[in-house]
């Protein structure tokens, strides 16, 4: 398995668009739209935890 945080950041959308899709279909678009500060508080962690891999590279241990 690759630890390549790019990968895990595109399986992080295709499961917030299963949410999104699974919320409108089985609730319909009311529910999506509580999901949405949800989402919007998970994407403002995402933003703050990539800044973060930037700032403060991992040990080298895990680089090789």
């Amino acid at each position: 398995m690759r630890r390549n945080y790019w990968t895990y950041s595109a399986g992080l959308l295709v499961a917030w668009g299963l949410v999104f899709l699974l919320a409108g279909l089985l609730r319909g678009g009311h529910e999506v739209r509580v999901v949405l500060p949800v989402f919007g508080g998970f994407c403002i962690g995402w933003v703050s935890t990539t800044i973060a891999r930037y700032v403060y590279p991992p040990p080298k241990r895990w680089l090789s």
